[in-house]
């Protein structure tokens, strides 16, 4: 879950019903909540949470390059990942009534809706917004398909939320990623227990109903992440080159040289053809150009890497799904 939610577009709740534990968490969670948990949650909620930090410390920062480097390479996985968790699904919300289909086609329409109509927003990053953002994303972390880095991106702090946890960030720039941290954290305990206690209850008074609407919203989920999409400036989509290039671009006598050898490039010649390019952008218009997107067209070989990275994604989810939960 905490590497399916450093990923823009992907849900750590959808890896969680995938692999079959969604309803022990759901219930877990809501147990703490109520300041009720048993000794099996302490234990479900020691192993889950260590995965989580582990994850979102140590790999806060390589995830943000791959998805920006290679986007269409992890989404392949991600997708596959997340259809691994079909037939799990199926067989909870069987029989499969008009009923039941009709809340699969209820929580699919759901999904559409938030992949295709909504509009990127900027919310300012004042503590009261960054704990209202909070508890909206980290509320949909725990609903399949709907992702919170996606929605941090809708609200313009994708990068200053997730790139705040890197390491690096903390140890060099400790109080500004706490400014960013404390509160979207705060947010976050709020949301996630207000949700957990609704779903908890939906599971055991309509299982087969809930169990239908997550199935589509599960299904839903990959309408947000294929096609897949490519950065129209690879380099740039790198926070460390982007802002090597910004501190260039405000220092007209930066050793331009010694500068592009601290930094990897993808794409650019050179890092003073980089800084060239994209002479007089502001740091606005700089994140702006990091952050556009184009259609990806895979070639014949990158097509075969997509079915192959798809087919493993979905096979480790079936694999984790048949393990025992207890």
């Amino acid at each position: 879950m905490g590497f399916a939610n450093l990923v823009p577009g992907i849900s750590g709740g959808t890896m969680i019903l995938a692999v079959g534990l969604y309803d022990r968490f759901v219930g877990t969670i809501a147990a703490f909540t109520r300041l009720r948990p048993k000794k099996e949650h302490l234990r479900f909620v020691a192993l889950f949470g260590a995965g989580a930090v582990l994850a979102v410390a140590g790999l806060s920062g390589l995830l943000v390059d791959l998805v920006s480097t290679h986007r269409w390479l992890m989404y392949s996985l991600f997708v596959g990942m997340t259809l691994g968790g079909v037939p799990e699904l199926v067989a909870r919300a069987r029989p499969l009534t008009v009923g039941v289909l009709a809340w699969s086609v209820l929580g699919f329409a759901g999904m559409a809706a938030l992949a295709f109509g909504l509009d990127a927003v900027q919310v300012p990053t004042t503590p009261l917004a960054l704990i209202a953002v909070g508890a909206v994303a980290a509320s949909s972390m725990i609903l399949p398909g709907v992702s919170g880095s996606y929605l941090l991106l809708l609200f313009g702090l994708y990068e200053t939320v997730i790139g705040s946890l890197s390491r690096t960030e903390l140890l060099e720039n400790t109080g500004a990623s706490l400014a960013i941290i404390a509160p979207v954290g705060v947010g976050a305990v709020l949301g996630v227990g207000l949700l957990s206690n609704v779903l908890k209850r939906l599971l055991e008074r309509a299982p087969q109903g809930t169990h239908a609407a997550l199935l589509g919203l599960l299904l839903g989920s990959v309408l947000g992440l294929w096609p897949f999409q490519e950065p129209v400036h690879p380099d740039l989509a790198r926070r460390p080159v982007r802002k090597a290039v910004a501190q260039a671009l405000a220092d007209p006598e930066a050793d331009l040289e010694a500068m592009g050898a601290e930094v990897e490039l993808a794409e650019a010649p050179s890092f003073a053809a980089l800084v060239e390019e994209h002479r007089g952008a502001t740091r606005g218009e700089l994140k702006a150009r990091a952050e556009s997107l184009r259609r990806f067209d895979p070639s014949g070989a990158q097509i075969g890497t997509v079915l192959l990275v798809l087919a493993a994604g979905f096979l480790v989810t079936r694999a984790a799904g048949r393990r025992p939960a207890h």
